[in-house]
């Protein structure tokens, strides 16, 4: 063949799924019957919109309890604040009376008793009316819980209930739908323990995918994670594992790197399959040479053998360094000039074989 030039591109191959940036799980803290569900995936809503509707009967029926009990303490306390008045006065009278010689102790220390007792008890009915403020307080923010709000502007991505559906709150809380905002993307990609040393933060990567095999997303590499992806575990982190449930197959340890693209048109979806290159080394418009037609010299990653056709039949080795390499192509440079012709193979041949047959 002929020696030409063109482009090189080393680079690092791994798969990679797509997830939001920046996504919100919208969950339930209150339990009951679902009324309304106002959204379906794919629609578009703005921080604040209302969602979802919850039957409010049980939270309103504890919040009608409680204010009760609260009304009721509060009777309480305006009728203990009438006995403590007397109680004061009382004990007011008994001092005078003392003082004058025309009383006894005991009838004075029984209206200071009664006076203490009378305040102690004032004391306790306003500590359970701050309290009975607290649960009213709580009661009113469950009865709020049973409508839910957008959290931040997106889009729907899944819808996990439906009306008529009840939730229970108690133990854990159910999650309904998600809201992600699809402007950009994160990229989840695993990259195998023999290429991932050549992975770092800065380093510019591109992608492909499945469905768009001709258009190439570029980015760059935001942050390469310190330990794979622990299957054993539940994951905190849903895009962590919905990346994690796809990797990690056989015996071989996969890392997690991460890089984000501007995702403007919506043409990228979550849970899209990538095919990424990370890309090391890029050489432009150089001599090139496959690697299957030269070979190394030694132990030296950069010196090669060549074997060029000088004339119409003489083979000339030639010892040249390569410099970018990719899996077919190598750089040339030095040992080799555009125009040579290299020589791929040579196969034997006996001069019978190609006699003229009459």
């Amino acid at each position: 063949m002929t020696l030409q030039r063109g482009d090189i591109e080393s680079s690092v191959a791994a798969l990679g799924t797509l997830q939001p940036y920046r996504y919100v799980d919208i969950g339930s803290q209150a339990s009951g019957e679902i009324r309304r569900i106002t959204v379906k995936p794919g629609d578009v809503v703005k921080k604040g919109q209302l969602l979802v509707e919850i039957d409010p009967s049980v939270q309103q029926a504890r919040y009608d309890v409680d204010r009760s009990t609260l009304v009721s303490l509060r009777a309480r306390l305006r009728a203990e604040q009438a006995r403590e008045r007397f109680a004061a006065q009382q004990f007011e009278r008994q001092r005078r009376m003392m003082a004058d010689g025309s009383t006894r102790d005991a009838d004075l220390q029984d209206a200071r008793a009664s006076l203490d007792a009378s305040r102690a008890k004032i004391a306790d009915l306003v500590a359970g009316i701050d309290g009975a403020l607290a649960t009213l307080k709580g009661d009113d923010a469950q009865i709020g819980y049973t409508k839910i709000y957008a959290s931040m502007a997106g889009t729907i991505v899944t819808l996990d209930a439906r009306e008529g559906q009840t939730l229970n709150s108690t133990y854990q809380t159910p999650i309904i739908l998600r809201i992600a905002d699809l402007s950009t993307m994160t990229i989840w990609t695993q990259v195998s323990e023999a290429d991932v040393l050549k992975v770092r933060p800065g380093m510019p990567v591109y992608f492909t995918t499945l469905g768009a095999s001709e258009r190439r997303w570029n980015g760059t590499v935001r942050q390469v994670l310190p330990a794979p992806p622990n299957l054993a575990a539940p994951s905190a982190d849903q895009q962590a594992g919905a990346a994690a449930q796809a990797i990690n197959t056989g015996k071989v340890v996969l890392y997690t790197v991460l890089f984000d693209v501007l995702n403007p048109d919506q043409t990228l979806l979550p849970q899209m399959s990538a095919q990424v290159f990370f890309v090391d080394k890029t050489a432009r418009d150089v001599l090139m040479a496959p690697l299957s037609a030269i070979a190394p010299v030694g132990g030296s990653t950069d010196r090669y053998s060549a074997r060029v056709l000088v004339g119409d039949s003489r083979v000339e080795s030639r010892q040249i360094r390569v410099g970018v390499r990719d899996r077919i192509n190598a750089q040339i440079v030095s040992g080799l000039a555009p125009g040579d012709r290299l020589v791929t193979a040579v196969h034997q041949a006996r001069a019978a074989d190609h006699a003229f047959q009459w």
